[in-house]
């Protein structure tokens, strides 16, 4: 391609005072990093990630100027990897996209294609960048829960931080797969919403984080699907089934949990690590050829994505930041 060829991308550049400013800038194709494939980008999901990227002393960005998003979907226009050819529907989530590869808020990327997943039948750009890592992320706690037992008939499944990203992609999945939903969430406007992607009971954030001060609490949930951690889930600990567990893939709500052994020892509860940016790509390929197809999350995609422009990030990363996001953001390239 022309390496003149004049392209959008949003930048965030560090000032003289430590500070950061964002702004939709014209950046041509030598200003991309190296990587083996070109990729004319269409649409790119908003994350917390990204929110955490656009502030001061970030701990996701290492150099500046850059070019944030950790998702992105598109269209291969170079490529001498040997699994992509010009033309390709493309996707990628998760490695160093957005961190320390330039990422997805920008007309043109350019990646390394071990990166990269085919666009699975089933998918529109539009939709794999609605799903995300957000959706990835929930439809990984999900198959962790089933392969450590879980079935449709031992219960209700709570989803906390439900109006998020990933909260409102599990209450859809798993509402879908047959699941009894329960979703948990501090924005209590939006129950019917919630109702609307699945959900057949909506509990306030408070309700689902009061700890009784015991070591158990009565057994409700046969599994949690926790985006948001911190000092609730010791509490969800105390009150999931015997030999339940909880998939945990977030931190929303702090890094620190206070716990104790009694919920393993007595109750032979598991706590599930997800971890969506390193996943490995054979796993990666499997989930999203089920989000694809029999785990597509329709309530999500028909009644919980806005889309956005390029322009509209900075207002909008700072709602994600102050936690006031409902549903999933696209950016529309």
């Amino acid at each position: 391609m022309n390496k003149e060829l004049q392209f959008q991308a949003f930048v965030i550049r560090q000032d003289d005072e430590g500070g950061v400013q964002s702004a939709v800038e014209s950046l041509n194709l030598d200003q991309l990093p190296e990587g083996d494939v070109l990729v004319q980008v269409s649409h790119s999901g908003v994350n917390y990630k990204d929110g955490l990227a656009s502030i001061p002393n970030s701990t996701i960005v290492r150099r500046y100027p850059f070019i944030p998003g950790i998702d992105l979907a598109g269209t291969v226009v170079e490529s001498s990897h040997p699994g992509f050819i010009p033309g390709d529907g493309v996707l990628c989530t998760g490695y160093e996209l957005g961190v320390s590869h330039e990422g997805g808020f920008s007309q043109y990327a350019r990646v390394k294609g071990d990166w990269l997943l085919h666009l699975p039948d089933g998918l529109s750009p539009r939709d794999a960048m609605a799903i995300g890592t957000a959706g990835f992320t929930a439809a990984l706690s999900i198959a962790a829960l089933i392969r450590n037992g879980l079935s449709n008939d031992q219960g209700p499944v709570l989803v906390t931080g439900a109006t998020g990203g990933v909260g409102s992609f599990a209450v859809s999945i798993l509402s879908r797969l047959g699941y009894s939903v329960t979703a948990s969430t501090g924005k209590t406007s939006h129950i019917e919403w919630l109702k609307r992607l699945g959900a057949a009971d909506v509990l306030s954030r408070e309700e689902t984080a009061a700890d009784s001060g015991k070591a158990l609490s009565s057994q409700k949930w046969a599994a949690v699907v926790d985006p948001v951690g911190g000092s609730q889930l010791g509490s969800l600990l105390k009150s999931v089934r015997y030999g339940g567990s909880i998939a945990v893939s977030g931190m929303t709500g702090g890094g620190a949990v206070e716990t104790t052994v009694y919920p393993f020892i007595l109750r032979g509860i598991s706590l599930l690590g997800i971890d969506s940016v390193y996943c490995p790509m054979d796993v990666r390929a499997s989930i999203w050829k089920k989000l694809a197809d029999e785990w597509k999350p329709e309530t999500v995609l028909a009644d919980g994505i806005t889309e956005y422009g390029l322009s509209d990030l900075p207002g909008l990363l700072e709602t994600i930041l102050a936690g006031e996001a409902v549903g999933r953001s696209v950016v529309r390239l």
